[in-house]
């Protein structure tokens, strides 16, 4: 039980920091400047085409030791980590979301002589958020399950206290796991109701034309 602590603190902010660095990347997806579309671009090909643990790693092991540049406590390193990984595949969702907004709105908005932020804060992305909802619930369930992958950088989180406990009782290993495997979905059923209650919003529909 004392490992849940970590685990929340780890989920909370990485839901909360990955949130903000899918809104900046997917919105300058769509902006019109080269030199900021390919900057995301990279990031998002980056993050998505390798795997959270050698992420993990790196930011924990390799740039200390290559580059001795430090990024703080190991729940920094993960929440980092963890962020910038999900951060890079909802930013997908937010430009996407962003794309499917009918043209007719960007049209209209124009034809009403609003700016482009205008555009963008009161037509485009309050439509895009909401087409974006189930998905991104989704997300927030899939960041919980990678806060299990901290304990390899030495976290005591959830997941290390269960293998300390497992390996001074071998015969309960079976039990310990059960244990964490309910841990997890309670810990999951909140973000269940959110992505449900996200759904039912999104099915209200967006405006067309």
């Amino acid at each position: 039980m004392r490992g849940i602590k970590v685990t929340l603190i780890v989920l909370v902010l990485s839901i909360i920091l990955s949130s903000l660095i899918a809104l900046i990347a997917g919105l300058s997806r769509v902006y019109h400047n080269k030199l900021l579309t390919g900057f995301t671009g990279f990031y998002v090909e980056i993050f998505r085409g390798t795997s959270l643990i050698v992420q993990l790693f790196w930011f924990s092991y390799a740039l200390p030791g290559l580059f001795n540049i430090h990024l703080g406590s190991d729940i920094w390193v993960a929440v980092l980590a963890i962020s910038l990984n999900y951060g890079a595949y909802m930013s997908e969702i937010v430009r996407g979301a962003i794309l499917s907004v009918p043209q007719g709105q960007t049209e209209a908005s124009i034809a009403l002589n609003l700016t482009r932020f205008q555009r963008m804060r009161h037509i485009i992305v309050p439509q895009a958020i909401r087409m974006m909802l189930p998905e991104y619930g989704n997300y927030l369930i899939q960041i919980l399950k990678a806060t299990s992958l901290v304990s390899l950088i030495g976290l005591t989180d959830l997941l290390y206290y269960g293998n300390i406990y497992r390996s001074t009782h071998l015969t309960e290993a079976p039990t310990v796991y059960m244990i964490i495997l309910l841990l997890y979905f309670l810990l999951a059923l909140p973000l269940i109701g959110f992505t449900r209650k996200m759904e039912k919003v999104a099915k209200k529909g967006v405006v067309h034309g």
